[in-house]
């Protein structure tokens, strides 16, 4: 019986290969094809249709990395085809089945209307159905030659991932431009063997199913003549239609298909080339629209749509017409598919506002759901950010990547840390990119955890990553499966709809708390070090120009708030929030432009900065504060002394010279500023840090800032991962080439530690303890040279913790120290933002910086009985792919070790480490646009309405993690106050008192009030 099956098995898929397959075009004729290589970046259409075409011959070798070839292609539809459908047919040299990673192409009339793309698995474009014959054909096609960048399978370094250093050998070698007649009857067959051979591989070897779907089949290729494969694929067809024709159990699982095309807006590819991908794409998919009335697809990123309609409007006008019936779904709500733990709270506010009010504007409509199937990991903020944005749902894929354990839902409530819920779905069909494959819907119906409690899943299908997007052949595999005995149904829907009814079918739904910590890409939180801090700069600095642009359009006459450059910059650093970019994922050439970008975006907005500063008017030098707490430190003036201020939060005060309350001393290696002593050893590291409030608390329980180098090889995906084995080799950094003090006086005392090691690499740090705070910097510059290393800072702390604090956006979430679980132990690396905070009752330490993400914390005992707490900084890495020079160069850098520490204190100097106060020329101390009175409310941006009405916009949270309760008081005349979502829009009144804004909060509450001023107010 196992030999019979087998040959049947054998038979059908050589048959179905070997005959049926290449019988798809039952006729072909060349066409005439020319080509012109364009010079450098790609060019607009009508520059190409001016150029010089000569001859091209197929099988000619074509296209340098990074290049792009047009290709004219000319040719009549032959008289005898009349009445057949006919299409052109394009092999550029495609290698393997991936169409994101290689040579693609747009196809235009001559007149410059874009048809459509091809790629390795859509290579058609339709002329007509049925033809004419006789018709004049006349492309231009605009072919990208972008390298596969995966073809060692991340197995080495490569060059190719720059136009710098990627060469000008040709890549490919063009195979096929002809018209020809697609036989129907032979492309419906093809796709009728394909479901049922697939289903019947995936049924049980004792399933009745199997065995009748094995012999139909059998006995069906019978029926097909070698001889005239067309001329018998209609009597195959009859034959099978029985066996295809027998409907799904009553039971059976429903999975809602939902088109879709991931398109990564930089990865192996650089953004310019993501603009030609989503044109290639969209052009796609609404020709398959034009096709197929059942179609919908589900297509997020704003950033991309934009894209498109700026440089392609035509596309653009075929996207609005797909929207308008129903066949093309907005969704996400986002600017981009953002990482989901890097970017700061107010920057995921900022991607759900620009996202979901692009798609209102252009659309008229609101997305109900934030998409994220690809991001690498959620932080713990996301339920109550998306709700507050007026979402419903929210879809991930990438926690099936699990490397330890398995997620125990696919359809469950994910509470946030503040206790909102969202309604979350992630597909157990384990891809974003599915194509209804026999092996992909067991899959689906195999996984699903929710058996018993609900019955339908969702499923994106569509070639995707690089772009590509559904098929014709998708869509008939999907027409075929939606009621099919042995296979779960398929239906096509927008996602909205599969969130309703699985919503409605299991309300009581399993509730997840806190993160979705991925349990892999954990070096995505320290990769391209540069890239990141581009991004924490730029958004903190994008918070300091709206403050006083907010500050100067209340109380500066003839001040114009900027709206039209502030929206502009928001959306370029949200743009760089993608999810291969800010976690250093992508190839060299996006971090390169990515780098030039955030030194551009920070010039730009220290230029607003400074005019709004000014425009308050000038005559003295004033410090201004930026940050939500009242600060009180040493700052540099303009000739760069040491000065001591006092500033309230959000405000700014004179620079004149205050005498801290106690000094700071230098004494060889000891810094004592009367609040901490700070002892170096002779190596530099610390050998020791004395609470002088807290009666000379030692703090370390070993040495202190320990540079330790481990060596750094994944076992798979270089850039993105760190695996637990990186900890077992290692060096420490204990040689010291120079140990100096640098500066020495009441106000500031600095010992610069200098160190070479590796491959001439080098780190110069400068310890530095200031007048009246426990907080001691250590301000770093590394000169970067190793290969596939791994450089941690560390702190053994003498504090016993059952777990860690770490800040994430508009809160904080808290980790176990221990490792009980295989859970805990596989968060062996973690994220946070500006600090962690390791504590026991009464005392506490921080680790803050003002640039790293990642985290390792580790508890040990000792042998005296005393627990070890040690928190590491992530600092940089050295991975090769798909960056051979990843992190390599230059990094400036500052962390700070604060001890005695609440998380109250930890929030404020993680504020203060990244809004260092700004001394600049000016007159007046406007009031400031708001203060508040109130423990725990933390105020996170101030900004006009985006309206343009004048009135003020301000956001604020609880941020220690309990209730809070205050008075939020404007510095402006106040006529009315309301709470609203992210998008501004008012949810109710808030409560005034004495012309402030009462502010009651639930622990981690977000909460957004808009503020009207008073006409005379409005009109100064």
């Amino acid at each position: 019986m196992h030999d019979e099956r087998r040959r049947i098995e054998e038979r059908v898929e050589r048959l179905h290969n070997q005959r049926i397959k290449p019988a798809l075009y039952a006729a072909t004729v060349p066409f005439e094809v020319e080509a012109w290589q364009a010079p450098g970046e790609p060019v607009p259409f009508e520059e190409a249709a001016a150029a010089p075409y000569t001859p091209f011959a197929m099988d000619t070798p074509w296209g340098p990395p990074w290049g792009t070839t047009w290709f004219r292609m000319r040719g009549q539809v032959p008289e005898q085809w009349a009445g057949r459908r006919v299409e052109s047919v394009i092999d550029l040299g495609f290698v393997g089945d991936w169409p994101g990673n290689q040579a693609e192409a747009l196809v235009h009339l001559a007149d410059g209307t874009p048809l459509k793309a091809v790629n390795p698995l859509n290579q058609y474009v339709p002329v007509a159905h049925p033809a004419a014959g006789g018709e004049r054909i006349d492309y231009l096609v605009e072919a990208a030659s972008n390298p596969d960048i995966l073809a060692n399978d991340f197995a080495g370094p490569t060059p190719l991932g720059d136009v710098l250093t990627a060469g000008d050998k040709p890549l490919y070698t063009f195979r096929r431009a002809d018209l020809a007649v697609l036989d129907e009857e032979v492309f419906h067959l093809d796709l009728d063997v394909q479901v049922l051979r697939e289903l019947m591989l995936e049924l049980g070897e004792h399933d009745p199913r199997r065995h009748e779907i094995m012999h139909a089949l059998d006995r069906a290729m019978d029926l097909l003549d070698l001889d005239d494969i067309s001329g018998s694929a209609g009597q195959v067809r009859d034959a099978l239609r029985p066996v295809l024709a027998k409907p799904a159990h009553a039971s059976a699982h429903v999975v809602s298909g939902v088109g879709h095309a991931h398109i990564d807006s930089a990865w192996l590819w650089p953004i310019r080339e993501t603009k030609r991908k989503t044109s290639r794409t969209f052009s796609n998919v609404t020709a398959l629209a034009e096709e197929y009335e059942d179609f919908v697809f589900a297509c997020s990123q704003a950033q991309q749509y934009e894209w498109v309609r700026d440089h392609y409007p035509q596309v653009w006008e075929r996207i609005k017409k797909s929207v308008e019936k129903g066949q093309w779904a907005p969704v996400g709500g986002m600017w981009v598919e953002s990482d989901g733990n890097l970017p700061g709270g107010e920057a995921i506010a900022r991607q759900l506002v620009h996202g979901k009010r692009f798609f209102i504007e252009h659309f008229g409509i609101e997305t109900k759901g934030v998409w994220l199937p690809d991001s690498f990991g959620y932080n713990a903020a996301y339920p109550q950010l998306a709700k507050l944005a007026g979402n419903e749902w929210f879809l991930t894929q990438k926690i099936s990547w699990n490397q330890t354990n398995t997620f125990p839902h696919h359809t469950f409530w994910w509470e946030g840390i503040d206790g909102t819920r969202i309604f979350t779905h992630f597909p157990p069909i384990d891809t974003y990119n599915a194509r209804f494959s026999g092996e992909e819907m067991s899959r689906a119906v195999r996984n699903y955890a929710e058996k018993g409690g609900a019955n339908r899943s969702l499923a994106p299908f569509g070639w995707g990553d690089g772009g590509g997007g559904p098929t014709r052949e998708i869509m008939e595999r999907a027409r075929r499966l939606a009621d099919l005995e042995g296979s779960p149904k398929v239906v096509v829907e927008h996602p909205d709809e599969f969130f309703a009814k699985a919503r409605e079918e299991y309300p009581d739904a399993p509730v997840w708390v806190g993160e979705l910590y991925l349990e892999l890409h954990r070096a995505t939180y320290t990769t391209q070090a540069r890239t990141k801090q581009g991004n924490r700069r730029s958004e903190h600095k994008l918070r300091e120009a709206e403050l006083w642009a907010t500050t100067a359009a209340l109380h500066a006459p003839g001040y114009t708030y900027p709206y039209e450059k502030l929206d502009r910059l928001w959306k370029t650093v949200l743009l760089h929030q993608f999810h291969d970019i800010l976690p250093g994922s992508s190839i060299a050439w996006v971090h390169r432009e990515a780098e030039a970008e955030y030194a551009r975006v920070a010039e730009e907005l220290e230029t607003l900065t400074t005019e709004a500063v000014t425009a308050l008017g000038g005559g003295g030098s004033r410090v201004f504060n930026t940050s939500p707490y009242d600060r009180a430190e040493v700052v540099r003036t303009a000739d760069g002394a040491p000065a001591y201020v006092e500033v309230p939060a959000g405000h700014s005060a004179p620079l004149a010279a205050a005498a801290p309350e106690r000094p700071v001393t230098v004494d060889g290696r000891v810094l004592d500023n009367g609040l901490v002593r700070v002892e170096l050893a002779e190596d530099g590291t610390l050998a020791s840090v004395r609470d002088l409030r807290a009666g000379g608390r030692e703090v370390l329980a070993d040495k202190g800032n320990l540079l330790r180098l481990h060596t750094d090889l994944p076992n798979y995906w270089d850039a993105w991962d760190v695996d637990k084995h990186y900890k077992n080799r290692y060096t420490d950094l204990l040689d010291a080439t120079e140990i100096t003090v640098v500066e020495a006086d009441s106000l500031v005392g600095a010992v610069r530690v200098t160190r070479a090691f590796g491959k001439g690499s080098t780190i110069t740090q400068t310890i530095t303890l200031r007048a009246d705070s426990p907080r001691i910097d250590f301000e770093t510059e590394i000169d970067w040279h190793e290969a596939e290393k791994f450089l941690k800072a560390g702190f053994p702390i003498d504090i016993r913790a059952p777990h860690s604090s770490a800040e994430i956006q508009f809160g904080h979430i808290q980790r176990p120290t221990h490792t009980n679980t295989s859970w805990e132990a596989a968060r062996f690396e973690v994220s946070g933002h500006r600090w962690v905070h390791v504590g026991e009752p009464g005392y506490g330490v921080a680790v803050i910086n003002d640039s790293t993400y990642g985290h390792d914390i580790s508890r040990t005992v000792r042998e005296d009985g005393g627990t070890t707490t040690t928190v590491r900084l992530s600092l940089v890495r050295a991975p090769r792919v798909p960056d051979p020079e990843a992190d390599q160069g230059r990094h400036r850098f500052t962390y700070a070790l604060l001890p005695g520490a609440t998380i109250e204190d930890a929030v404020a100097e993680g504020y203060a480490l990244n809004l260092p106060l700004r001394v600049a020329d000016a007159a007046g101390a406007p009031e400031p646009v708001v203060s508040v009175t109130g423990e725990g409310i933390t105020v996170e941006a101030v900004k006009l309405a985006d309206d343009r009405s004048g009135d003020v916009v301000v956001r604020l949270y609880e941020s220690r993690g309990g209730r809070a309760q205050g008075l939020l008081h404007p510095g402006f005349p106040l006529a009315g106050a309301q709470v609203t979502d992210l998008l501004e829009r008012p949810l109710e009144d808030a409560e005034t008192e004495a012309g402030a804004v009462r502010v009651q909060l639930r622990p981690f509450q977000i909460l957004t009030l808009r503020l009207a001023r008073t006409p005379q107010a409005a009109a100064q």
